[in-house]
Parts: structure tokens; sequence; C-alpha cells
């Protein structure tokens, strides 16, 4: 699908009858935008416009030549952007920016939420987008504060998690199985949105770079400075993804750790109901043996001096442990 959009943020469908009717509604567009397009729309605009259209593959490309490159009067920049963030499996997606003398193209095979919020926001732009280079650092601009709610979401989830994992004191006693486990779990689901989140953000960077220094931004003024705080945002949003990926991290160690002291606390429970049951078991056992001269079995009282000997053999060591702080 081709949407073509205006300076006002007025937009339309690309007619694809013929040649001649695409580009009179080509004729007044500043933005053309190609959502998943098929090889018949993307012929039909290498032939109207004489440009390259990437393919989906070669938008996969990673080397910095791939990615970004200028072929005649046309720059091509390529960045990944975060599609389903608040989904439980964020994934990047490559879309394709080509900047011209007349008109900015993009191509994407995914939704961006940052698109839909540039659209529906266009009209309220003062002055409107009047060039390729204004349009291209507006979407820029929307991306990146699309990127800085994303960020925020993971700081939400986070704080959210921590609570969850080190929470009221009196219920750490009482939480169900797996527990720990299940937010394990969700910690390395946020440990992946914010990794796929500061790679979005690298590709931003070197896009920023790349086109701050095209002869056509450095031309427009207005374009330029926008540029610049665009830049400046990243920067600050990558530090501020190495921060919380950083506390990501400690929370997902701290959860590890409390796991291994509640598997410690198991095995210190087993260890101490073993020490003390065994004086019990090894007087039981001496009684137990059929030897025939052994006195003590001619006594009447022998029974139960036997098992008074054995409580006192189990309460012995456990007040001393209790003595001692073990326990």
């Amino acid at each position: 699908m081709i949407t073509v959009f205006r300076s006002n943020g007025e937009a339309r469908p690309l007619p694809a009858e013929t040649d001649s009717a695409a580009a009179e509604a080509l004729a007044g567009a500043v933005w053309v935008d190609m959502v998943e397009p098929t090889r018949e729309e993307e012929a039909l605009i290498e032939r109207v416009l004489s440009i390259e259209v990437p393919t989906r593959d070669e938008l996969k490309d990673i080397e910095p030549s791939s990615r970004l490159y200028t072929d005649g009067n046309a720059a091509y920049m390529t960045a990944s952007l975060m599609v389903k963030a608040e989904s439980d499996l964020p994934h990047l997606t490559d879309v394709a920016f080509i900047l011209t003398a007349g008109r900015l193209l993009t191509v994407r095979y995914a939704e961006p939420r940052s698109f839909a919020l540039f659209k529906s926001g266009m009209h309220r732009i003062p002055g409107g987008c009047s060039s390729p280079t204004v349009m291209v650092t507006r979407l820029l601009e929307t991306v990146v504060d699309r990127t800085a709610e994303i960020l925020e979401i993971a700081v939400s989830r986070a704080d959210r998690l921590s609570i969850e994992v080190f929470g009221d004191q009196r219920h750490l006693n009482r939480r169900p199985p797996r527990y720990l486990e299940d937010r394990v779990v969700q910690v390395s689901a946020l440990h992946r949105l914010v990794a796929k989140t500061r790679d979005s953000l690298m590709s931003l960077s070197r896009v920023l770079t790349f086109l701050h220094a095209l002869p056509a931004l450095q031309s427009d003024r207005e374009s330029l400075e926008l540029c610049r705080t665009v830049t400046r945002d990243v920067q600050s949003l990558s530090e501020h993804a190495g921060f919380v990926a950083g506390n990501i991290t400690f929370l997902l160690d701290a959860s590890l750790g409390l796991i291994n002291l509640e598997q410690n606390a198991i095995i210190k429970i087993f260890s101490i109901a073993s020490v003390v049951l065994l004086p019990p078991t090894l007087i039981a056992s001496i009684y137990g043996m059929n030897f025939e001269f052994m006195p003590e079995l001619h006594l009447p009282s022998a029974y139960p001096l036997t098992l008074v000997a054995m409580v006192l053999s189990a309460i012995l060591p456990f007040l001393f442990f209790r003595w001692k702080g073990w326990l």
C-alpha cells in the first residue's frame, strides 16, 4: 500500500492504474509512505520517481555501506525501529528513509506506532512540513519520542517487578510455588525490551549523524537545528537506557540470589533434621542389635530409659544449635 502526504498532513492513496495518474498524485506530495509494497508498486515508484526502491532483503543488511549511502540525488537511510513494545515479544523492524530533492519516501514492512502518531499529529506542526528535510526530521523526532515512551514503560515494569520480588517482608515466607522463577522470566523479557531499544537508539544515532552531514540539510536552518536537538535526545536516551539496563541486571541477579537463598534454607532444614535425629537413631540402632549378652535388656526400666535417652539426645543438640545461633 502506498500513501502520499502533503505538507499540511492531507493523505490519499496513490493511484496505481497508470504512471501518469501516479505522477499527478505525486506532484504535490512531500512524503510517500510505502507499507509492505508489492513488486508492482515498487516498480511503479521506480518508474515515476526514477529512484531505486530497496527490497525487503536489502533492508536487512547490517553493513553501514548498505544502510547509509547516497545514489545520485537521493540519500538512503535505514533505521531499526521498535515494534509491539507493549507485547510479550517486542522486536525491531527495518525502515528505509529515502530523501530526494522533492519528497521523502519511506519503505517499511511493519507498523511502528511512531508512524501512526506522526500521521495523526502532522496537522498540528507549526507551518507544516513544507520540505522533505523538515518532514524527515519531524518524523525522526516522533520516532525518538516514542522510543522515550518505551523506556518509560520499561522503567515502570522494572519498578513493579522490584516491588514483587522484594515486596512486603511479612509475605516473603508465603510465596506461591515458582513465584521467583516466574519473576525471573519477566525480568528476562524486560531485559529483551531494553536491549532492543538500545539497538534502535544506536541505529537512529547513525542515521541522524548521516542526515546531519547531507548538503540538503545543511542548507535548511530549521531542519538542521531540529536534527541537532533530536541527536542530543538520542544521546540522552542512550545513556538512560544503559542505566535502566544496569538496574534490570541487578534485579535479575537479586532474583537469582533469592532463589539460591530459599534453596539453601531448605537444605539447611534437612541438614538440621538429620543432625537432630542422628543420636536417637544411633541409640535405637545399638539396642536393636541381636547380641546375647546385653545386660540392659533385662532391666525392668530399660525401655522407658531408652526412650528418655533418645528424646534427650534429640533435644540437647537442638538447644546447642540455638545457643550457638545456627538456627
